[in-house]
């Protein structure tokens, strides 16, 4: 088979998974697909996998959603610089503490916004501006489901075959 003809049917089966319309062992041959084709971007994007992780769930993309954070002390509205099914990262005028979970609700093209909760894993002091990394907690499988459904829309707007 053709990259071509496997991008297009890939195509086929990722819309038939955001309209929940796959099941059984189309549901799981759909994400062996997923997995192949993150794997195939995680090594473009030089990112390695550790043990146990699954690779459509470490994929990132460049991807500009909306972010409503809030902890103890503060809140802010942010735009995503990149999601993954396992967070996002986001740039901020200040970080929120490292020791505590912050509650996010981050709104997903066309589905209802998924909303729990982040631990900061990374801060990057940039001038006038912090990129802060975030990972999720507990997001339930059909939440993290919507995040991975959303980063593959945006890698197939990006693949031109």
């Amino acid at each position: 088979m053709s990259l071509k003809d496997w991008v297009a049917r890939f195509r086929t089966q990722h819309e038939l998974a955001r309209g929940g319309k796959l099941s059984g062992d189309s549901l799981t041959a759909y994400r062996a697909m997923r997995d192949e084709l993150a794997r195939a971007l995680l090594g473009a994007q030089t990112a390695s996998l550790r043990s146990g992780e699954v690779p459509r769930q470490v994929l990132r993309v460049a991807r500009a959603l909306q972010a409503d954070l809030e902890w103890s002390v503060d809140r802010a509205r942010a735009v995503t610089q990149e999601i993954s099914a396992g967070g996002f990262s986001a740039l901020l005028a200040k970080a929120p503490p490292t020791d505590e979970e912050v509650k996010v609700k981050l709104r997903l093209p066309g589905v209802e916004s998924v909303a729990g909760l982040a631990r900061v894993v990374g801060v990057v002091v940039q001038p006038s501006v912090v990129r802060v990394s975030f990972a999720f907690q507990g997001l339930s499988d059909a939440e993290r489901e919507r995040v991975e459904i959303a980063v593959f829309d945006t890698v197939l707007q990006n693949i031109q075959l």
